[in-house]
């Protein structure tokens, strides 16, 4: 079964059960400032499911682009990567545990739909412990669903237990507990479904029957680390509130979220051992292996990985920077260009590759193909611009090796600057300074990593201190203001300004925008004033459900990607701006107060960033 087909069959599914079907969100989080990117599907849905009303219904499902970037050491082996597509369905205050269970076995065991055998499913439910009970409710509802195939699903005793029929295994919060995702807001217990790749032995593909016992590890279990066995769907129960005193409440509304990563379900369904030979991949990786001098496997994984996941963030208007969601780009690239030359590919071929993976997505994400020209120029100005760093950087490297203080031993300080400086990361001067016999102080590099830290790493811990529902009312009018100050822009600038991003704490609104040069002087007070005029104006705010379309139509400001006919809520201020969002917002801009930019700055080539405050 082909990845396009798991979507429409996903969607299709979900749909039949009274799901909405909505759109993907940009991966660039609006007004979010716990996260660099949209990492879940639930992150554009968090004032819905805290009890906003969603325009689309309480049941809704769909496709959503994520990025995760700490694991990004993991990429290459056969499962991790820092791009995904993630399949979910959504409750909000709809149903709840036995539907979501029940749906979700049906979705995956059924010959109509996924078709998994059920001998090699196992799931996992939360333990238990001082805050919340065991989550026996699950644990009956997945033997109900077994026991539809004529399967009896035994409850493990403990970490490791292999006695006959044992299918559902208990965990506890590291493992079978989701959020909040910042220090406050909704979480609760899941069940996570694994799919056993390799049972008594066997390839994928093969089937395993009672009885048979196949121990790759010491104590295996479908939490380990051994890769027999794969999660590949989540169903989160949000059913608590976690509160600023460490305390969990229960919630008002009861939501369900669940997520089926794609990638892992194509691998499943295709009978291949790892993402990267589905046909989600297939198309990059055969690019690599023919341009390959010296072909490796985990190099080409991760030059596959990465440049795919730079296009999808350059496609949501993020560029290469030395601070946050551009720093990851960045890296990401510089990655890739460091892996690439390790197999011998030619200096261009990331901003070629970066072609195949339009190709391969241009039917699902329009946006890349709109974008594909700036896409490709970017990852390519950014190739050339860290080929001429590393050639400084090995001719730094070479005078360091030969230097009267450099005997058998490398610094943890020189290797810092190599890293600070030149971009190479300390695996790549371990492994050049092994070639000439030489010591890296690895402990002392990171003794100066962590008194300089990494700018990236920064931001992201910045960002957590956060909670994801941060409705207070500064925010409230922050967020208003954002709406005033990119039609101000617009006004002011001319009609090419577009929201790049932006970032709301309590504090102060961040607003990155398309424009080619800096602003003046004059222009920013043009600006200011210009809000500050609709501020003093009191007109009234308001709002009203329609679909993309129409909304396009009536001259609303947002992103129109989807394909879906998603409806959406479209926020007035009086006659002066039209803006596609979720909230919230002031019933009136006299509410806002007064109106104050207090920096503006460049953020990459044609984005610039402005930060203000209200007073």
């Amino acid at each position: 079964m082909q990845s396009s087909e798991i979507r429409s069959k996903f969607l299709q599914f979900f749909q039949s059960k009274g799901h909405s079907i909505i759109a993907s969100a940009s991966l660039v989080p609006e007004n979010d400032p716990t996260v660099l990117f949209t990492t879940a599907g639930m992150h554009p849905l968090v004032p819905y499911l805290l009890g906003q009303k969603h325009p689309a219904g309480t049941r809704l499902v769909n496709v959503q682009k994520c990025v995760r970037v700490q694991d990004i050491e993991e990429v290459g082996d056969n499962r991790h990567d820092t791009f995904f597509e993630m399949l979910g369905n959504w409750s909000l205050g709809d149903y709840f545990k036995k539907e979501a269970i029940a749906w979700s076995f049906e979705f995956f065991s059924g010959p109509k739909w996924l078709g998994f055998d059920p001998l090699r499913i196992y799931v996992s439910v939360f333990e238990g412990d001082a805050d919340a009970p065991r989550d026996d409710e699950s644990i009956k509802i997945w033997q109900e669903q077994f026991k539809k195939v004529n399967l009896d699903a035994k409850v493990a005793k403990n970490i490791g237990d292999q006695t006959l029929g044992v299918r559902i295994h208990a965990y506890d919060k590291s493992k079978n507990w989701w959020g909040p995702a910042g220090q406050t807001g909704p979480c609760g217990p899941d069940t996570e479904m694994f799919y056993d790749m390799k049972p008594n032995g066997t390839a994928p593909g093969g089937h395993m029957h009672e009885g048979d016992v196949d121990i790759y590890g010491a104590v295996c279990h479908p939490n380990c680390d051994c890769g027999r066995f794969i999660e590949f769907w989540n169903d989160v129960f949000m059913e608590y509130n976690k509160t600023a005193d460490g305390t969990y409440e229960s919630l008002q509304q009861k939501n369900v979220d669940t997520g089926m990563g794609l990638e892992r379900t194509a691998m499943i369904l295709q009978g291949v051992s790892d993402i990267f030979a589905t046909d989600l991949f297939q198309p990059i990786i055969s690019a690599i292996k023919t341009e390959a001098v010296n072909y490796d496997v985990r190099a080409a994984r991760i030059v596959a990985d990465h440049i795919r996941t730079a296009v999808f963030i350059l496609g949501d208007g993020v560029r290469p920077s030395n601070v946050e969601r551009g720093y990851v780009l960045r890296r990401l690239i510089r990655r890739a260009v460091r892996y690439g030359q390790k197999i011998g590919l030619p200096h261009d071929f990331d901003s070629r590759l970066a072609n195949v993976v339009v190709e391969k997505y241009r039917q699902e994400y329009s946006e890349l193909l709109q974008n594909q020209s700036s896409i490709t120029k970017a990852i390519h100005d950014e190739e050339a611009k860290f080929i001429k760093t590393l050639e400084r950087g090995l001719k730094e490297f070479e005078r360091l090796a030969a230097s009267d203080h450099v005997t058998e031993r490398l610094s943890g300080y020189d290797a810092f600057i190599l890293f600070s400086t030149y971009g190479f990361p300390l695996e790549m001067t371990v492994e050049m300074a092994k070639e000439k016999r030489i010591e890296v102080d690895e402990k002392g590099f990171w003794e100066e990593f962590q008194k300089h830290q990494d700018i990236s790493r920064v931001g992201t811990e910045k960002k957590f201190k956060g909670g994801l529902a941060d409705h207070s009312r500064e925010t409230t009018r922050l967020h208003t203001a954002t709406h005033l100050l990119h039609a101000a822009l617009r006004k002011v600038l001319g009609d090419h300004v577009f929201q790049k991003g932006s970032n709301i704490t309590a504090e102060r609104l961040r607003f990155d925008f398309s424009h080619p040069e800096k602003l003046t002087p004059e222009e920013i007070k043009a600006v200011e004033d210009m809000v500050n005029d609709v501020i003093s104006r009191d007109l009234p705010v308001s709002w009203q459900e329609m679909s993309f379309a129409e909304a396009k139509a009536k001259g609303a400001l947002g992103l129109f990607e989807s394909k879906y006919g998603e409806r959406v809520k479209v926020y007035s201020v009086g006659d002066f701006s039209k803006e596609v969002c979720g909230g919230p917002h002031v019933n009136h801009t006299v509410e806002v107060g007064k109106f104050k930019i207090t920096k503006e700055e460049a953020v990459s080539m044609g984005i610039r960033r402005i930060k203000a405050v209200v007073l």
